[in-house]
Parts: structure tokens; sequence; C-alpha cells
């Protein structure tokens, strides 16, 4: 590959090389360590002679820019000086919206891989000892060979209609989505589905109706959009539909594994929250995150079955089920959306990556899909168990569980003060990662406890981690 240099004329050659050369480095563009062209090479490729570099390589070397190494080449100093002074936020004319996006939180930030602990508790992750491998590597080599027959040009920004034909298939047997592949767009994960619906709903100023506690990221999504969240309190039955407010444009809710206290929404919640949606003239986002997997009583429709006047944006997502890194999820969108969200889709990404597209087309269509959750949905079901039973047993003086059926996350409530921070802290230094509760509360009086994921701790883990988390609360009271 060439250096990108450019020389203009044939006056003063050493000059522009030397110029262009010592900005490069200062400037970063050359990093430290980096190789330099033969003097040779880069005589050929500028059209100057070689003396001319080679006087402007010993040049740079003297003032410590380059180091030669005999026998290797010549290379950036590590020690190469750097601009003085470079632009900061408050410089800039957008100073007020960088600040903006700057505050706002991130309370569902994964850790990076360097930081992950012994025992995890974190939600929406799931462990890769029970990713099926060998089944994604024979889904994966079929979509390679379909791209390499493909023509190379763009492909549809709603996704490929093998793959939304497997998916209205598959939500249609478990969940009872109802929905042709027309109706489905294919996008980087949910997040991406929760950003293209409010794109094309919300203008600054709008009012968007949340369920407090609730699913922060999207909270945060819908404000740096300009959007005013209303919290809307959730009981037993789930969210309080008479408490959304009048001019309403976009209602979120989880109403199948309420996020993240875990309850489903009742039936006669459900409706009353159509009929209210219909009223206000506002579109629903269910965002069925993680329902497929239920351990106990009658499975629940979808809130998206039970909408006959095409108000329910039904969101849902393959990172739950399968790798949060493959970032793949769909929206499944009603008439009058579903053009102005294609748009916005095309104009964001073009279309999501087409290899996984193909990939998880065949894993859908060859039954794995369905085989993985029945798998997991018995692993997790085991994991919940046993610690429901530790919440019940020698840790019920510090914890109660709040009953759930569904997901693979739960959340224990303190009974007594607890000092959560201190007890992550200390539970931390054990290798245990714990995660607070209240951070999902904002206008409602939060409630202390802790967010329970049992997706990505082994299940032989569950005991151990629980137990240094007794010792630790015995310890601090």
């Amino acid at each position: 590959m060439e250096l990108h240099l450019v020389i203009n004329g044939r006056k003063d050659l050493a000059a522009q090389l030397y110029q262009q050369l010592r900005e490069a480095i200062t400037g970063g563009r050359l990093s430290a360590g980096a190789q330099l062209p033969p003097s040779r090479l880069l005589a050929e490729q500028l059209e100057v002679s070689r003396k001319t570099v080679s006087d402007t390589y010993a040049t740079l070397t003297y003032e410590g820019l380059l180091v030669g190494r005999i026998g290797r080449g010549t290379f950036v100093n590590a020690w190469a000086p750097r601009p003085d002074r470079v632009q900061t936020a408050t410089d800039l004319a957008c100073a007020a919206s960088l600040g903006k996006w700057a505050a706002l939180p991130s309370p569902m930030h994964h850790p990076a891989r360097d930081e992950i602990l012994r025992y995890e508790f974190i939600g929406g992750a799931t462990t890769r000892n029970q990713f099926p491998q060998e089944e994604w590597r024979r889904c994966t080599l079929d979509a390679l060979r379909r791209i390499a027959r493909n023509s190379g040009f763009y492909s549809q920004p709603e996704g490929l209609p093998a793959l939304r034909e497997a998916i209205a298939g598959h939500i249609a047997f478990s969940r009872g989505v109802k929905g042709r592949a027309a109706d489905i767009v294919v996008t980087n994960g949910a997040q991406q589905a929760l950003d293209l619906i409010a794109r094309v709903v919300l203008e600054p100023g709008s009012i968007v109706a949340m369920e407090d506690p609730g699913y922060s990221p999207a909270r945060q999504l819908f404000v740096a959009m300009g959007a005013r969240v209303a919290s809307v309190p959730v009981d037993a039955q789930g969210i309080q539909v008479d408490q959304i407010p009048d001019g309403t444009r976009l209602i979120y809710v989880t109403p199948s594994h309420q996020f993240p206290l875990g309850m489903p929404m009742s039936l006669a919640r459900r409706e009353a929250l159509l009929d209210r949606a219909i009223a206000l003239g506002a579109i629903i986002i269910e965002d069925d995150y993680d329902s497929e997997f239920r351990y106990e009583g009658r499975p629940t429709d979808s809130l998206q079955s039970m909408d006959t006047r095409g108000v329910v944006t039904y969101v849902g997502t393959f990172s739950k089920t399968l790798l949060p890194e493959l970032r793949l999820g769909y929206a499944v969108l009603p008439p009058a959306i579903h053009g102005a969200v294609l748009k916005a889709k095309q104009l964001t990404d073009q279309h999501s990556s087409t290899l996984p597209q193909w990939a998880l087309a065949k894993f859908i269509s060859e039954g794995y899909l369905l085989k993985h959750i029945r798998r997991c949905h018995s692993i997790y079901a085991g994991r919940r168990e046993r610690i429901l039973q530790r919440l019940a047993g020698d840790l019920s003086p510090w914890f109660e569980a709040v009953p759930t059926v569904a997901g693979f996350h739960l959340a224990a409530l303190c009974k007594v003060p607890v000092d959560i921070p201190l007890l992550m802290e200390l539970a931390r230094k054990a290798q245990v990662g714990l995660y607070p509760l209240d951070v999902f509360f904002h206008d409602t009086a939060p409630r202390t406890g802790l967010i329970l994921g049992f997706g990505a701790i082994e299940t032989l883990d569950i005991d151990p981690a629980l137990d240094k988390v007794r010792d630790i609360l015995r310890q601090i009271g």
C-alpha cells in the first residue's frame, strides 16, 4: 500500500516532502512505530530523486521524529512530539449538544471482555457454552456460498426475504404474532428498531409514555431525540393506563415480561392500553425481548395479536436467544408507519449485513432455533429455580423475589435496608457481578434491590456466588 503524499510541481521538492511527512507524524496520521516505505520505493512513487527522500528521512531522524533500524528500515519514533493542543468539546459551536449526549447515563452498559468477573449476574447476556457453534458454523458456510453467487449490489433495507419469511413463521408459532414477511424489517438489534420507529413518529417536544421503572436505553434514546418522556407507574397488572397523559404520540411497554420487575400485563390492562392508544392516535411499541422463555402458567398472547386497528409495533431480538454480538433484531410494523420506517432504515445504514441474515434464515428454517430455545429453556429454568430457592432460604432476611414467570432475569427487592453500592463493591472484589435495581426508576419512588440475570452465569456457579453474597451481607449487617 502506498503512503499518501502529494507533490505539487517541481519546485522545493525536499521542502514539500519534509513538511508533509512532519505533519503526518505530529498530527498522528502516521502513528508511533509505523514503518515508512524504503527511500527507493517512495522516490519512485513521487517521481523524485532517491537523494531527496534520503535527505528528508535524515532530517526527520535528526529531529527525533524518525528512527532507523539496521536491516529493518525507517520507523516513526515512539517519542515523536504531538500537537500542543487540539479542539475540545467546549471550543465547538455544538458544545451544548455534545454536553447533552455526554450527560446521558448508561445503566445497561455491559463490561468489556477483560472486565467480566468470574460470577456474572448481569441481565440480557447469555453464556457462550449454550450457543450451538456447530449448527451456526454450517449455516454461516451456507451464507458465504450464497453471497459468493450474488451480484454484488446492495440488499433491501427491509432485510432478506428468506429471513423475513423465517421470522414471520417463527413468531407466529411461538408468540402468536400476526404479520406477513412484508410487514417485517430486519434491524441491527432491537435498539435500532426503537431508533427507527422513534425517528418517524417523534419530533422535538413530543410526548413518549414509558413504564417506570422501565428500560433505560429506550428512555435515553427518546430523550436524545428531544422527546419528553412521561413516566407512568406500574403495578401488579402492568402499566397504569389511566395515567398516560393526553398528547402522547408513542407508548413503550414490555407487556410479556415487564422490565425490570418481571410481571406480565393483565388482559384487562392490555385491552385498556389498546383503547387508550387508539383514542390518542398513538403508536405502541411492544418490546418482547425475552418472553420465549416461560416457566409457569399459560402462555400469554402478544399485545400485537390483540391489535385490530394497526397501532402496535412488535419489536423482537435474537440477542437474547442466541448471542448479543450477532446484533440482529426485527420489527413487525403496522401499515401506517411501514413506509416511513423503511426510508429511515435506508438512510441510516442502507441495510443490515447480509451474511448473518442468510445464516439466521437457514438456522431458523432448519429448526435449529426452536431446538436451541428448548435446550436453553431447561437450563434457565434450573438456574431460576435455584436462585429463587436461595432467595427464599438463607438470603431471605435481606431479599424477596418479585413474582415472574418468564425471561432470564428476576428482581430481588430489599426487605430491610441494604447498602447496595457497598454490597456491589465488596462483591466485585470477590469476583461476583451484581447490578442495582433502583437505576431503572426515574420519576416514581425507587425500590432498592438487585436485578439478577441468570443467562450469563453457569448453573454450578450460582451457589458459590450467592454464598459470597450472603457472607458479605452478614459482614456489612
